[in-house]
């Protein structure tokens, strides 16, 4: 198409020509520059045209400058805090996961992770505007975080059970034979017609809701959870017990347990493993309970310096023993419990046989083990086995993962695979903020929401400080927080609150001598403090005279 004699007359640099590129945008005329010139015998000379230097808009030429699309480089501050936060407990499972998945599969589930702990209860079509929004994608640059490819992902995760369980090795390995694991289970909602594990669990059948059965191994001496598997929903935790052990081969430490946890589920597992040992409760009609007189108790212990506790120790037959404790401050609870719901019956009777049946077993516990240890040690390992309740209660409220909101088996093990690591990484910050102090006032949700506010450049100095210039929205009492975390250099400057009222109009200097009390001086001034002390008042006795006329002969006779 012929150029417009407008537009080939508008002044350009000399040796261009001008092209139609025959659309109707903004660069239809472009100006291309003569690269060189063919010269043949016999032909005329033949130019060659080269690159486009530029365009004619408006009848004006306008060179071709190296300008990136707009957003090209993304965006200029982050969300620091929160992400900051994270990645400060989680590098060494970054590394764990590097040594099983390749590094680009280790750096996604490390980045799902920690969103599903930064931002509980997050959306599958949300992971991609929040990880471009936080500093998660410095930290983890070029995730792909489309919902499609995270689904893909999970399938593709729970399949490779050889990686999970190379992964799952490495933390059990770190388990010494004195540790102490807690194994608990919780139900998560699971309404998929399209999986085996959904199904309806004791409790799920009075809520009309199918569940998922999650079980953990919590390490009371870390605080932190060690590995996890999926159950169905009906699955009694029995049944799961034996199970759970054999798929995560826990081969050492000593295992705590709640009753639904039967010694004989696991006999033939502890014979072949010597290293793994059991602390498990009793039921309260269990006959060894009276067979060895457990309820006799010969021993007391204080707890907490708080809780009194009465107990007792019997060896049996084959060799185990028995630990009976008896909180006082439980029976009290229990018992009156027990009268309360007999006071609101409708008939209000007591049965007096039952009665005296419970009375005697009244905030009594009994443990079996199999380990030879003192009484004070064994009620502090299930007194602390309440962390793994913690942990359960992190796990729904804190992160939020009450449904699996997945559908197929595969996606469901994959996405229970990266839960793990965030409750790990939850597990981690809470007891990070709880060290600092910063739990006290605020709660957890509240830390990381206020840790969420604080933008920083994405070319802000890595070292970061409170007054480094790197800040672009924040706020004094988010920065504080940070600094006591660790993850910020530099204190808040603190206002001291000045004297109430007016300012004097002529202050008094620093150097001034003191003023003198207000109101009419002394007559006789108070003697200071290098005076000769005064004689009290009165005439002096007889012996005070005798005492001074010896001390003048004294000193004339050393003289």
């Amino acid at each position: 198409m012929a150029v417009p004699e407008e537009i080939r007359k508008v002044p350009r640099p000399r040796n261009t020509i001008v092209e139609d590129s025959g659309t109707y945008g903004t660069y239809r005329y472009a100006v291309r520059e003569r690269s060189r010139v063919i010269y043949e015998p016999g032909r005329n000379p033949r130019p060659v045209n080269g690159k486009v230097i530029g365009h004619i808009i408006d009848l004006a030429f306008h060179p071709l400058t190296v300008k990136s699309k707009t957003g090209a480089d993304g965006p200029a501050d982050l969300s620091y805090g929160g992400s900051a936060f994270v990645h400060s407990v989680s590098a060494d499972l970054l590394t764990d996961l590097e040594g099983s998945f390749n590094t680009a599969d280790a750096m996604l589930i490390m980045t799902i992770a920690s969103l599903r702990a930064i931002k509980p209860d997050i959306a599958s079509n949300r992971y991609g505007s929040e990880y471009k929004r936080t500093f998660l994608s410095v930290f983890y640059p070029g995730m792909s975080l489309s919902k499609n490819s995270i689904c893909t992902f999970l399938q593709n995760l729970g399949m490779d059970r050889a990686k999970r369980q190379a992964f799952i090795k490495k933390r059990i390995d770190a388990v010494c034979e004195q540790d102490h694991i807690a194994i608990d289970g919780t139900l998560k909602q699971d309404t998929s017609s399209v999986n085996g594990f959904s199904a309806f669990s004791y409790k799920g059948r009075v809520r009309g809701v199918k569940d998922i059965s999650i079980l953990y191994a919590y390490s009371i001496e870390t605080q932190e959870p060690i590995c996890a598997e999926v159950f169905p929903g009906n699955c009694i935790d029995a049944a799961a017990f034996k199970e759970f052990i054999q798929h995560n081969n826990l081969t050492k430490g000593l295992i705590l347990a709640d009753k639904g946890f039967p010694l004989r589920a696991i006999e033939d597992e502890l014979k072949n493993r010597p290293m793994l040992h059991y602390l498990l409760p009793l039921k309260r009609n269990d006959s060894r309970i009276k067979k060895y007189g457990m309820l006799k108790f010969n021993k007391a212990i204080i707890y907490g310096g708080r809780t009194k506790i009465l107990c007792r120790k019997v060896k049996m037959e084959h060799g185990s023993f028995l630990y009976s404790y008896q909180d006082l401050t439980r029976e009290s609870l229990e018992k009156n419990s027990y009268v309360e719901r007999a006071a609101l019956s409708a008939n209000q009777d007591i049965d007096v046989k039952k009665y005296e049946m419970k009375r005697e077993v009244f905030g009594v516990i009994v443990f079996e083990s199999d380990q030879d240890l003192d009484l004070l040690t064994i009620y502090k390992c299930f007194a602390e086995r309440w962390g793994i309740e913690c942990l359960f209660d992190m796990y729904k409220h804190d992160e939020d993962l009450t449904k699996t909101e997945v559908q197929n088996e595969f996606s469901i093990r994959g996405s229970e695979f990266i839960d793990l690591i965030a409750t790990t990484i939850t597990a981690r910050c809470v007891k990070k903020a709880d060290q600092a102090g910063l739990l006290r006032n605020i709660t957890y949700r509240s830390l990381l929401s206020d840790l969420d506010q604080l933008y920083r450049a994405v070319d802000a100095p890595r070292e970061v400080k409170m007054d480094d210039g790197g800040w672009t929205h924040h706020f004094k009492e988010g920065l504080e927080e940070l600094v006591e975390l660790g993850l910020c250099a530099g204190k808040a400057e603190l206002k001291v609150p000045g004297k109430r009222g007016r300012p004097r109009k002529n202050p008094q200097p620093a150097d001034a001598a003191p003023k003198r009390k207000r109101g009419r001086p002394r007559k006789n001034p108070e003697p200071t403090a290098d005076a000769a002390p005064k004689r009290h008042r009165g005439r002096s006795s007889k012996k005070e005279k005798e005492a001074e006329a010896a001390a003048q002969t004294f000193s004339g006779s050393a003289v």
